[in-house]
């Protein structure tokens, strides 16, 4: 293919890309769910959103907020989005980085998921970790064992969000 081909094929598939953040932005500022929220970074590139993940009530992460970031590719939401917690996190599928191990955002995705989805199922992971697929083995471990000492690490790593 030519590279002119490619260029037009590369624009239209931002242009469909852009379109679908657009809407599931509209969708998330209409209806929002509360303890998520989501939003570009920058107006001139709605392919980097932060995002804003509340702890879920009767979990160690009970009024904690994490920021996450989310980067679409441009094959989304045929392909799922690069996301990482931005805030450091001590979650068994969560690494020092704030990799993040979760089926839909691997082998799992679909197109039917979008923004929300993403955001619910990572605030549904801080209350049941996968503990079979650890990313962090120690904090696997002591979920497991040690709650009290679970907390600990976890406010040892927690650092307030500014809103």
């Amino acid at each position: 293919m030519s590279n002119k081909i490619t260029a037009i094929l590369h624009v239209s598939e931002n242009a469909s890309v852009v379109k679908r953040l657009q809407n599931e932005l509209v969708q998330l500022i209409v209806s929002p769910t509360p303890g998520l929220s989501a939003f570009p970074v920058n107006e001139a590139d709605l392919t980097l959103w932060h995002g804003i993940i509340a702890g879920p009530e009767g979990t160690p992460y009970e009024g904690l907020r994490f920021k996450v970031s989310l980067n679409f590719p441009c094959s989304y939401p045929l392909a799922p989005p690069k996301v990482l917690f931005l805030s450091p996190m001590w979650h068994p599928n969560v690494d020092m980085r704030g990799n993040i191990c979760l089926d839909i955002l691997k082998d799992q995705w679909s197109p039917v998921y979008n923004v929300q989805t993403i955001l619910l199922s990572l605030q549904a992971l801080l209350e049941e970790p996968n503990n079979n697929s650890p990313l962090n083995a120690m904090a696997a471990e002591l979920w497991d064992s040690d709650m009290i000492e679970y907390k600990k690490k976890l406010a040892s790593r927690y650092e307030a969000i500014e809103d």
